[in-house]
C-alpha cells in the first residue's frame, strides 16, 4: 500500500476526532503584525523618567523655598522660634509705608550705569577678537578670567586695592598724583569704585555670550561682505548687530536684574556702610541682624515681582524676532 492510498487513522473514542487544521489569521497585507516599542505603554512615560530627578531637584530647591518665602511674608516669624503668627499683609504695608526701605534702590543706578559700560566693552572686544588677529586666544582668556574668580576673593582683593594707602594709592603716588584718598569713605566714590569692580568681573561673561553669537554667523556672509568692499563698521552694522540681537536682549535683561539684586561685592567690601547698602543687603540684615524674617521675606517677594515686571516690559518693548541674515 502506498502513501497516496493510506487512509487516515480512526478517531480515538476518548478524545474524539483530531482537530481540523485551521490556517493562522493573517492581516490583509499578508504579514504578521509584531508588537513594537511604539505600542509599549512605557514609551510615553520614558521622557518623564529621564526628567524625574531634575524636576525633583528643581522643585525641592527652587519652588518649595519660593513657596515658603511667600508664606513667611504673611507671618511675623523671627527666623528662630517655632511660632509663626499669621499677620496678613502687615509686612507689605510696613514695607510700602517706609520710604527708606525703597531708597536703597538708588544705589542700583550706579550698577545699572556700570552694566551699560560692561556691555559696550564686551561687545567691542567680542567684535574685535572675532576677526583674525594675533594672540586673540590669549586676550580671550584674559577677558574671561575675572569671571572665573570667586566673588568673595574678588571682594577681598579690591578691598585692599581701594583702602587708604593701598595698591591704588601707591600707583597714583608713583605717577606723581596725590594718592591719599578715602575711596570707600564717601557714598559717591565708594559706589563708583564698587560699580567699577562689577564691570571688571562681569565683562567676561557678556564677552563670551557676544563672541559665541558673532561666531555663529555664517562665514560666507563675511566673505561676501569683503568682496563687496564692506568696511569693518559696515560688517558690524549690517551683519553682527542683527545677528546678535537675541543675545543682546538677554544681556540687557541680566544687566537690569543684576543691578537690582547686587549683593556679593558691596557686602564683602563695605557691608553696606557709607551709603553702599543695596536692597538685597538690606533684606539680609532684616532677616539675620534684626530677626524680622517675615518683613525680609516680603522684601524678597517684592524684589522678585519687580524683576519679573521689568523683564516682561523689556520683552514687550523689544520682542524676540527671528534673525534671518541670508
Amino acid at each position: 500500500m502506498t502513501d497516496s492510498t493510506r487512509t487516515a487513522p480512526p478517531p480515538d473514542p476518548l478524545t474524539g476526532p483530531p482537530p481540523a487544521h485551521r490556517p493562522r489569521h493573517r492581516p490583509a497585507d499578508g504579514r504578521s503584525r509584531r508588537r513594537s516599542w511604539q505600542d509599549h505603554p512605557l514609551r510615553r512615560a520614558t521622557p518623564w523618567l529621564f526628567l524625574l530627578v531634575p524636576l525633583a531637584l528643581l522643585i525641592t530647591f527652587t519652588y518649595v523655598p519660593v513657596g515658603n518665602m511667600v508664606y513667611y511674608s504673611f507671618t511675623d516669624w523671627d527666623g528662630v522660634s517655632p511660632d509663626r503668627s499669621f499677620v496678613g499683609g502687615d509686612n507689605y504695608e510696613e514695607l510700602f509705608t517706609r520710604p527708606e526701605l525703597f531708597r536703597v534702590f538708588a544705589v542700583g543706578l550706579y550698577y545699572l550705569a556700570a552694566s551699560v559700560v560692561q556691555i559696550a566693552a564686551a561687545l567691542y572686544f567680542a567684535t574685535i577678537l572675532s576677526f583674525d588677529l594675533r594672540l586673540r586666544n590669549l586676550f580671550k582668556g584674559i577677558l574671561f578670567f575675572p569671571y572665573l574668580i570667586n566673588g568673595v576673593a574678588i571682594g577681598f582683593v579690591f578691598l585692599y586695592f581701594f583702602q587708604d594707602g593701598g595698591t591704588l594709592d601707591s600707583v597714583l603716588s608713583l605717577l606723581g598724583t596725590d594718592g591719599d584718598h578715602a575711596w570707600l569713605g564717601d557714598p559717591q566714590s565708594a559706589n563708583t569704585a564698587l560699580a567699577g569692580v562689577s564691570v571688571w568681573r562681569f565683562t567676561g561673561l557678556n564677552f563670551v555670550l557676544f563672541l559665541g553669537a558673532i561666531q555663529s554667523i555664517p562665514g560666507e556672509l563675511y566673505e561676501a561682505a569683503q568682496i563687496d568692499g564692506a568696511t569693518r563698521w559696515q560688517q558690524f552694522r549690517h551683519l553682527i548687530a542683527p545677528g546678535i540681537r537675541p543675545v543682546l536682549s538677554l544681556s540687557v535683561i541680566l544687566a537690569i536684574s543684576g543691578s537690582l539684586s547686587v549683593f556679593e561685592i558691596p557686602f564683602i567690601m563695605t557691608g553696606g556702610a557709607t551709603g553702599t547698602q543695596t536692597f538685597v543687603i538690606q533684606t539680609v540684615k532684616l532677616a539675620f541682624q534684626f530677626n524680622k524674617t517675615g518683613l525680609a521675606s516680603a522684601c524678597a517677594v517684592v524684589l522678585l515681582l519687580i524683576i519679573l515686571a521689568v523683564t516682561w516690559v523689556q520683552r514687550r518693548l523689544v520682542p524676540d524676532e527671528k534673525v534671518d541674515l541670508v
